[in-house]
């Protein structure tokens, strides 16, 4: 079964052999700075207008709201190519139809700064970015420590960076891929068990003490007091008050969106033990693996290894890992044999993933690896500057957590 376990614990590093430079990140939104890079520029004529927007402090979606709100158009009508940290200043393109520039520069809504706007001939979708460019700030960091970062980067430039989604992915407790376990056996008890969480994993104590009530089976006592911002948890509460041992019916109020984020939670927590085990063989093929093109993420079957592996070694392709799913492609030999284990281990199997209710997976594979682009750095007191670029749908803080080693 899957359980809780600390960051590095499951996601070990591929620089273990050099220490950690210590420091923290985003001490100020002007120490994580991210800009999109688009799939294509705007060609300068058609009915949509691509804006290049600049945003602090906020979420993408939270961005789109307030233009929306500023333009009173649907937030549907406003397409965008992906999701961006709201801690940190970060620059992406959106796109809205029938805008004029001129108007679109002309926008001023808290949080957002319209830095271009041009006119093209389709909407933005998602996907639609080649990846993003990174500068991150490290502070805390002693002179001896900061001599370490090349080093580092010289690894990951050569032998690439593990595609963890790491501990983001799994929600404020560390606990949505538990719930996206339990909701794939069907095991309701263990959904609800998990979504109100242990007491350890927050910090206030009227949170723990309500975790605890429930605990001890009285539900009806934990609805009392838990503290209002818990939505989910304060709706799944009040129908197992009602109806006690009903934990399907209960956890029925749970949000179709965040059931969806659960699954995906625990899709991403099983990947990650794929790169896991094969984290100091992570630039090297297995006969059976299927590699990833690099170049448009398509697949295909590997027959002879030591045959593909001066394309490995070139970053044409990477082997992949398993985005679990009902109809998901499987690998072959080996790399199926350990692929198979993890579901194993975590009491699941490939059926389980068809849900019902809209909420199936199908899977799709993910390269264990991503390059990383225009690495550089440089140091000015205890603080050291990494700047980068990674492939769309790959995090920084995967290559960040390699220097810095404290998560």
């Amino acid at each position: 079964m899957i359980e809780s376990s600390s960051d590095k614990q499951m996601h070990p590093y591929l620089t273990a052999g050099i220490p950690g430079i210590g420091g923290t990140i985003k001490d100020s939104p002007e120490d994580f700075q991210v800009d999109e890079i688009p799939s294509y520029l705007p060609c300068g004529s058609g009915e949509h207008c691509y804006m290049t927007i600049e945003k602090s402090g906020i979420t993408t979606l939270e961005a789109i709201r307030r233009i929306a709100g500023s333009l009173k158009v649907p937030e549907r009508d406003i397409g965008y190519a992906g999701m961006k940290d709201a801690v940190g200043v970060t620059r992406q393109t959106i796109s809205i139809q029938w805008l004029a520039p001129e108007k679109a520069l002309a926008l001023n809504p808290d949080g957002v700064k319209v830095v271009s706007a041009q006119r093209h001939s389709n909407k933005l979708k998602l996907g639609h970015l080649k990846g993003n460019r990174f500068s991150i700030v490290i502070r805390g960091v002693s002179t001896a420590a900061a001599q370490l970062v090349p080093e580092i980067l010289d690894i990951l430039g050569k032998r690439g960076v593990p595609n963890y989604f790491g501990y983001q992915r799994y929600g404020a407790q560390g606990n949505s891929h538990l719930i996206g376990a339990a909701m794939l056996r069907r095991d309701w008890r263990g959904c609800v068990d998990n979504l109100i969480g242990a007491p350890d994993a927050v910090r206030d104590e009227g949170w723990s003490s309500a975790i605890r009530a429930y605990q001890n089976g009285t539900p009806d006592e934990a609805l009392q007091m838990f503290p209002r911002h818990c939505r989910t948890e304060r709706d799944v509460l009040q129908r197992l008050a009602a109806r006690p041992g009903e934990y399907e019916k209960a956890f029925s109020a749970v949000h179709p969106r965040l059931k969806k984020l659960y699954l995906s939670a625990v899709q991403s927590f099983l990947f990650d033990q794929a790169v896991a085990r094969r984290i100091n063989q992570i630039e090297e093929l297995l006969t059976g693996d299927l590699a990833c093109k690099h170049v448009n993420g398509a697949c295909f079957l590997v027959e002879d290894a030591a045959a593909e592996q001066g394309r490995a070694a070139a970053f044409e392709i990477s082997a992949s890992g398993p985005m679990f799913g009902c109809k998901m492609k499987r690998p072959e030999g080996v790399v199926w044999e350990l692929e198979h284990e993890i579901l194993e281990r975590a009491g699941v199997a490939l059926p389980q993933f068809d849900m019902p209710g809209g909420l199936r997976l199908e899977g799709e594979r993910r390269p264990l690896r991503v390059p990383a682009g225009d690495l550089a750095w440089s140091a000015a007191g205890d603080a050291v500057t990494v700047e980068f670029t990674l492939p769309k749908g790959s995090y920084a803080t995967s290559l960040v957590r390699e220097i810095t080693k404290t998560f």
